[in-house]
């Protein structure tokens, strides 16, 4: 692969100022081709990875394929690097590669390292192009300005400030767009992380940041692209997921985008959504996935637009010697640690499902094992591959495996709630996840549980979702108290447990979330977390993969 110095040397990116669209100061950029007396017919080729969530080697993969679930390799980012270097080699002079996020949180080399061991291997990569995630606050803010500092190519964020005080707006933390110049075409890039971090996640990640809708400065910015520095294709790289990514695709603010690059859903985009003023893609998770678009020049002008989502396969992409070198490197000094089997499941452990999963089943079993509460909940996360048997026959829970379902190793809290506000809460969370309007979907999965069993309707209106819910095989008492235990996170109020607020008698445990998991395997493995239906959807399918409907899309 080129160098990333001696592709910065040759000119080829544009550099924008990180100031506000009336003041941006004029891109660097190479002379476009129509200036200089012909208008060249080409390729352009855009290449998209997301969520790789720091898998570093090939992996299990869920896929949905003849109503059954099917598990195949893909994956790693030694193979990731050859499958791009064989798609440069296609188009060289023409193909940009673009990131948009969650590249420094989700296994234990990133949290032994703080995301550092990460730096090399994306650099080795030559991305042309980065948006921060959701994720990349988790080792705080100075940690992420000094990760994605580290790293060769721009980045972009038109929805990040740093906060003066108060949540007072101060100025962009990166640049607010990019131009790129190819074959005479001038491609403006915005990107927009998800404004919901400092909610979804602990509030203390992105102390110091103010996020923003992205309607407060997007059509701003679009006008600006398109209108002053004259681009002839916008993409937003959007890291808000794809129910989000849907409903701006449907605001006219969006109007004058031509793609979403989207994120944060590890949804699989296979042929790109069209919403009413854009077309929508997201090509997966884990490194499993490359989103290629391919625009097609002719006389200076794109005259198509063509998509498709490649699977990273490692027997049709074997591995990059040099960046496989530089992956056995980094995590060598962590590598017995990683490697330590915990103990062992019986059945594959996965998570793409929205109601249950196995491996949210793992971990309630042991937190009600290790806990005496009524019930215990655990968040809907979309984090970790799947993983199956091995030679034993069995599936190995390695201590790496651990991080990768539970990367942040929190405190467990207990606390005390009524059967009231366990239910407008239910209501609440159903609503974060199947809320008609997709602007108000979340990102997460359904909340897990044990100790209860919910029956809901997806489709109903806010309020009327939750049809029966018993804890301890009795019908849930408005005005009696339940014992509840979850995973603390730092920053929130003391009243609140998994975004339940007016928690009574909230307390820490001596136990962590990696403690309990450790005991529990200790005394029970080889485990079998078999799905129960304590969350049982009425108006669809138990199997379901997405949160997204109403659109031409299914996950696969």
């Amino acid at each position: 692969m080129p160098s990333r110095r001696k592709f910065l040397q040759a000119g080829l990116l544009a550099t924008a100022a990180a100031a506000p669209p009336s003041v941006v100061a004029a891109p660097v950029s190479e002379t476009p081709s129509s200036l200089i007396g012909h208008a060249p017919s080409g390729m352009i080729t855009l290449l998209q990875t997301t969520d790789v969530h720091c898998q570093i080697h090939p992996h299990d993969e869920l896929f949905w394929e003849n109503n059954q679930l099917t598990f195949r390799k893909a994956g790693g980012y030694a193979h990731l690097a050859t499958a791009i270097e064989t798609l440069r080699k296609k188009n060289p002079a023409n193909t940009l590669l673009i990131d948009t996020g969650d590249m420094f949180q989700g296994s234990m080399l990133s949290v032994k390292t703080t995301g550092k061991a990460f730096v090399p291997i994306l650099n080795a990569l030559n991305y042309d192009l980065y948006l921060p995630g959701n994720w990349e606050v988790v080792y705080y803010k100075q940690n992420m300005q000094d990760l994605m500092g580290g790293l060769l190519a721009p980045k972009v964020c038109t929805n990040m400030f740093h906060d003066l005080g108060g949540g007072k707006k101060g100025d962009f933390i990166f640049q607010p767009y990019q131009i790129i110049n190819r074959l005479g075409i001038k491609i403006g890039f915005l990107g927009y992380t998800d404004p919901l971090v400092p909610l979804r996640q602990s509030p203390l990640y992105s102390k110091g940041i103010v996020y923003t809708k992205p309607e407060e400065n997007l059509k701003a910015y679009v006008a600006l692209l398109k209108e002053q520095e004259k681009c002839d294709f916008v993409i937003l790289l959007s890291h808000l997921g794809l129910s989000q990514q849907i409903a701006l695709g449907n605001n006219p603010d969006c109007k004058g985008v031509d793609y979403i690059f989207g994120a944060d859903t590890h949804e699989r985009v296979r042929k790109p959504i069209q919403a009413e003023y854009t077309k929508i893609v997201e090509p997966g998770a884990f490194g499993s996935f490359i989103g290629q678009l391919d625009l097609t020049v002719k006389d200076g002008k794109i005259v198509r637009d063509t998509y498709q989502l490649i699977e990273v396969n490692p027997q049709k992409y074997p591995a990059n010697k040099s960046v496989q070198a530089m992956v056995a490197e980094v995590e060598k000094p962590h590598q017995a640690d990683i490697q330590r089997v915990l103990g062992y499941s019986t059945l594959p452990l996965y998570r793409n499902f929205v109601v249950e999963n196995t491996i949210d089943t793992l971990i309630v079993d042991a937190l009600k094992w290790k806990v005496n509460a009524d019930v215990v909940l655990s968040n809907g996360f979309r984090f970790c591959p799947p993983r199956t048997a091995d030679y034993t026959g069995n599936v190995p829970i390695t201590e790496g495996y651990l991080h990768d379902m539970l990367p942040v190793d929190a405190p467990i809290q207990t606390g005390t709630a009524t059967g009231a506000q366990i239910l407008d809460w239910l209501e609440k969370e159903l609503q974060n996840v199947f809320a008609q309007d997709a602007s108000k979907r979340f990102g997460g999965w359904l909340i897990r549980f044990k100790g209860m069993k919910v029956e809901f309707k997806a489709f109903e209106k806010m309020g009327s979702r939750v049809q029966r819910v018993t804890i301890k095989d009795q019908l849930i008492d408005p005005q009696r108290e339940y014992i509840l235990c979850a995973c603390e996170r730092d920053g929130d109020p003391d009243d609140m447990l998994c975004r339940m607020r007016g928690v009574k008698n909230a307390r820490n445990t001596a136990f962590t979330l990696h403690s309990m998991m450790k005991d529990y395997l200790k005394a029970f493995s080889p485990v079998t977390p078999a799905l129960r239906q304590d969350a049982k959807i009425l108006d669809a399918p138990q199997s379901l993969l997405s949160q997204v409907h109403g659109v031409d899309y299914n996950f696969q």
